[in-house]
């Protein structure tokens, strides 16, 4: 299953020139540069585009990192996340500044959840190879790193991701959600059903749970590099379907 495309979107442009702000969010083990290519089209189609680049210390400070980036924005906000970056956005989404949610093959959780609580009851076959705690860091097994986070991914590519891993804090994968802003924003979710590091069906449960309109779409857990275009559809469908605060 795909996403049909959404044209240009220039039949949305804003009277600024631009067809909405979005700002994406990255998940744990990688930095925001992986979203070059949804970058790339988004621009491409008019779209006011700012990356985050999350410290991955802990939760609260990814959200604090995500939130700056919001309110520097001239109006309402497509925030995006992928993986882990799906609690960051659950928990900064309630910045006033949001007016829609996009969770690309990622974590959602409710209040006083993290993403350790939701993986902690999975069988270790369909579970992330996340290696022991080392000072207070995860890493992901470098052996395993290309078949689960990024399966459908250039075998050269995925072992730079590999070799540029980023560490994971303990309190980023442990800290827990005050206000999901799930509850309060319109969302829309894409599941990868080849994703080796979150389950689809955990996927579906989490989307289904937020109340979310949910995409289906094969590939991996690193959809936003290996498929760009799926991922740029799908934000600017929301930035299409959801009702514009300003322009309300």
């Amino acid at each position: 299953e795909g996403i049909e495309p959404l044209g240009s979107g220039k039949e949305t442009i804003m009277s600024d020139g631009s067809a909405g702000t979005v700002v994406l969010v990255h998940g744990g083990f990688v930095d925001g540069s992986g979203w070059q290519g949804v970058y790339q089209q988004l621009t491409n189609d008019g779209y006011t585009v700012s990356v985050v680049q999350n410290p991955t210390l802990s939760l609260a400070g990814d959200a604090d990192a995500t939130r700056r980036v919001i309110d520097a924005q001239s109006e309402p906000v497509i925030l995006v996340g992928h993986s882990y970056g799906g609690a960051v956005i659950t928990e900064a989404g309630t910045d006033p500044n949001v007016k829609a949610l996009v969770y690309i093959a990622a974590f959602t959780p409710d209040a006083g959840e993290s993403v350790q609580t939701l993986i902690a009851d999975l069988p270790p076959e369909t579970g992330p190879p996340i290696l022991p705690p080392q000072d207070g860091f995860l890493l992901l097994d470098r052996a395993k790193f290309h078949q689960a986070f990024a399966g459908d991914v250039d075998a050269e590519l995925a072992e730079f991701m590999a070799d540029s891993q980023v560490p994971w804090g303990l309190d980023a994968a442990g800290g827990a959600i005050s206000e999901p802003a799930w509850r309060s924003k319109p969302s829309w979710y894409l599941v990868t059903t080849d994703d080796r590091m979150i389950p689809p069906s955990l996927q579906r449960e989490m989307s289904e749970r937020a109340g979310s309109t949910v995409v289906e779409t094969s590939g991996s857990h690193s959809i936003y590099v290996s498929q760009p275009a799926v991922v740029a559809d799908l934000i600017e469908r929301a930035a299409s379907e959801v009702e514009s605060p300003a322009m309300a």
